[in-house]
């Protein structure tokens, strides 16, 4: 079983930048992708961005391509989102979860394939 808590929400202006942190602890030796995940109030749980466990292939949602990173740090127990220039759009509560299906080249993974997820921290535009 994988534990995951997430970190590093707030309410920023547009325009602005956020870094998320999600902790990871438990067994993981079967996790073979990372995500970040995003759910509105009234919307459908949407996919952001995912790694996979070595890090080697990453792939993004349109609409944050290019202003989102996914990483991890090097002891492998810390995923992060960092964010630039977001958007009222973006105002979201952010999900980590891990899956112990491969990523498939830079397709997006079907969110049904992610069985840990942690609490969510919520990203707010202040503008």
């Amino acid at each position: 079983q994988v534990q995951l808590a997430e970190s590093g929400g707030g309410s920023v202006q547009a325009g602005g930048s956020l870094r998320l942190a999600c902790k990871l602890s438990g067994d993981t030796r079967y996790v073979y992708t990372l995500g970040w995940f995003r759910q509105s109030p009234g919307k459908e749980r949407e996919f952001v961005a995912a790694m996979n466990w070595r890090g080697a292939i990453t792939t993004y949602a349109e609409s944050v391509q290019g202003r989102f990173k996914i990483s991890r740090d090097s002891t492998k127990t810390t995923l992060y989102l960092q964010m630039n220039d977001l958007k009222p759009k973006d105002t979201a509560l952010y999900y980590c979860a891990t899956s112990t299906v491969g990523l498939q080249g830079r397709q997006t993974p079907d969110v049904r394939c992610f069985a840990s997820w942690g609490q969510g921290t919520q990203v707010t535009d202040s503008s």
